[in-house]
């Protein structure tokens, strides 16, 4: 039982992570999108824009390698080596989605919220896993 909710709460930072790769790779010169980064304005975003392009590739491979670690997981049987791959490669992608939450924590007192927004789902999944 606590696989499947670690499973559903891992999903559910993979599905985060690929929308802030949206946001940031597709959407980030629209205004609503660069005023929730706290952009100063549209040439700023223009300015930028290759950058959070490549940071939304980030975000997106860490939810590839949390969903591939997924399915990795389920279709191993306990104890073969499809499991412990999967479980590997989630952690390690719940791990690196909750450093970059840590690291973003470091930036300052204003990004407290997004860092815990960005952090808290692989967290838990993290500890639910360990469990698991």
């Amino acid at each position: 039982m606590i696989a499947i909710i670690a499973t559903v709460v891992a999903a559910l930072a993979a599905l985060l992570h690929v929308y802030i790769f949206v946001m940031e790779s597709v959407q980030w010169t629209q205004p609503r999108v660069w005023r929730r980064f706290r952009v100063a304005d549209q040439a700023a975003a223009e300015t930028s824009k290759p950058m959070a392009y490549n940071q939304g590739f980030y975000n997106l491979f860490l939810a590839i390698g949390a969903i591939l670690g997924l399915v990795l997981f389920w279709t191993g049987g306990d104890g073969s080596a499809l499991r412990v791959a999967g479980l590997t490669l989630v952690l390690f992608s719940l791990g690196s989605m909750l450093a970059a939450s840590l690291v973003l924590l470091t930036s300052g007192r204003a990004y407290l919220r997004p860092a815990v927004t960005q952090g808290t789902l692989p967290l838990i999944g993290v500890v639910l896993f360990l469990f698991a």
